[in-house]
């Protein structure tokens, strides 16, 4: 019998296998501690949209969505007003993106995991599902984007990660929408085969896009999944055709389904990484590094250091140190991208926080002259490490001719050095400070740590409610 599912299940298409793990998956197979750290990251992403609620970009999507689709089933994060599930999903999704302060995993391929949770949540509104259905639909998006960000490395390739999420962002909407295991299987088809996104969105001076990349990915998953219910079909099989993603993009790999969480299997959501300051996750090292170096320094940092050397890996290099514009960063996007820029706040300043983003801090010609004295480089050993760890080794000479070095490995919100439920609470008090009262901050607290004995999330956007 054994042998006969396993040869089925190797005929079958991937995405009619993925679809099969979807469909199959319930509450009952999620951890205690599963649970646990799917309601931390529901908070944790919830902090990170409300934080970003008056932003430029976001203010820009809002009135998009606002004025060409009104009167729909699913809410606008921080409003009482509804739109699509896909334009509430695009929305919110940047919202939550946009500080770059959401979750990470790292992988063969880096993602952001959390960027799932407001397809999740658009659709389990506009279906009225419970909050053990939220839960489950969120630890499925996380297992499965992260499953493939094992399984193939896309950014070499010139691909954006957020291609991944056509895939887990149409399961999870669809698992919510009830389709059937061949709809699922549709909904990836649709979605994967006709949004893809290039890598130059990470590359050079980053623009507004960065945020938008994967809320966009997402919109189109939910929109993919809304075609797959109503009986639209994709193109098939999406993965291993002749013009298929293997060919095309990603190159080829193998998937064990089998080996995905549940049935006493870890889940995937357990090893992704919590932001600690609002940063590219190849940069939470540095911070560290940084911050420890600068305690050590007796005077103004400004004018004792005369040099800054920051080792790191492969992926910190290429992403956050190789791009020239990383030493002149012109936005937010790339700025929070740069380890040159975040290297030098953290040494001058001794915090990171969203106001180190500031624009008349970018164009300081302090911080800019600063920056001169930082050189970035890959260490082959730090690679080596990666992405078991993330480590950033900072040296800095003084102008006595004194030098420290500090190296970090694991900082705070990776597995092996987590954040608390109580830290996790303050950042997300921190995020909201001044956008909730403390009336909807508790509201908010009490939602997500019950939401797995909710009958529905509606109470959730209505404590998030912005007043203008």
């Amino acid at each position: 019998m054994e042998e006969e599912e396993t040869r089925m299940s190797s005929a079958m298409s991937l995405s009619e296998r993925l679809a099969e793990y979807a469909s199959s998956l319930t509450y009952d197979d999620l951890s205690e501690t599963v649970i646990k750290e799917a309601k931390k990251r529901l908070l944790d992403t919830i902090g990170c949209a409300i934080g970003a609620h008056r932003e430029t970009p976001v203010k820009a999507a809002r009135y998009l969505a606002e004025r060409g689709y009104p009167g729909s089933a699913s809410t606008i994060l921080g409003t009482r007003r509804k739109t699509s599930p896909d334009m509430a999903t695009f929305v919110n999704g940047l919202m939550v993106r946009y500080f770059d302060f959401n979750d990470t995993y790292l992988s063969k391929e880096p993602g952001h995991p959390s960027d799932n949770i407001p397809a999740c949540l658009a659709t389990a509104e506009m279906e009225g599902r419970s909050g053990k259905e939220l839960l489950l639909a969120m630890v499925l998006a996380y297992e499965i984007q992260c499953r493939l960000c094992d399984a193939a490395d896309l950014r070499h390739r010139g691909w954006d990660h957020v291609c991944y999420g056509l895939v887990s962002g149409a399961l999870a909407a669809g698992r919510l929408m009830g389709l059937s295991k061949e709809e699922l299987s549709q909904a990836v088809n649709i979605s994967l085969s006709s949004h893809l996104a290039m890598r130059q969105v990470r590359a050079g001076e980053l623009s507004m896009w960065k945020g938008f990349s994967f809320a966009n990915a997402s919109r189109n998953a939910v929109f993919s999944a809304l075609l797959a219910r109503e009986g639209i079909t994709g193109p098939s099989p999406v993965f291993e055709g002749e013009m298929g993603f293997f060919n095309q993009v990603s190159g080829r790999f193998k998937l064990d389904v089998k080996s995905f969480g549940g049935k006493g299997r870890r889940f995937k959501l357990e090893e992704t990484l919590v932001k600690y300051y609002p940063a590219e996750y190849h940069a939470q090292t540095a911070i560290w590094a940084a911050l420890d170096l600068r305690k050590r320094i007796e005077g103004d940092p400004l004018k004792r250091i005369a040099f800054v050397g920051v080792e790191t890996h492969e992926a910190g290099y290429t992403i956050l140190g190789k791009d020239p514009e990383k030493w002149a960063p012109e936005t937010r996007e790339t700025a929070d991208h740069s380890l040159p820029y975040i290297v030098t706040m953290a040494i001058l300043e001794g915090k990171v926080d969203n106001e180190t983003y500031a624009p008349r801090k970018l164009k300081d010609p302090e911080v800019r002259e600063f920056m001169k004295k930082v050189i970035v480089k890959e260490d082959r050993a730090l690679t080596e490490a990666y992405p078991g760890s993330i480590p950033n080794r900072i040296t800095i000479k003084l102008d006595d001719g004194k030098t420290l070095a500090v190296q970090v490995n694991d900082p705070r919100g990776h597995p092996r050095n987590p954040m608390t439920e109580e830290e996790i609470e303050q950042k997300f008090r921190l995020l909201t400070k001044g956008v909730l009262t403390e009336s909807q901050v508790e509201k908010t607290l009490k939602f997500v740590r019950t939401v797995e004995n909710q009958s529905g999330v509606s109470p959730l956007f209505a404590s998030c409610v912005v007043k203008p």
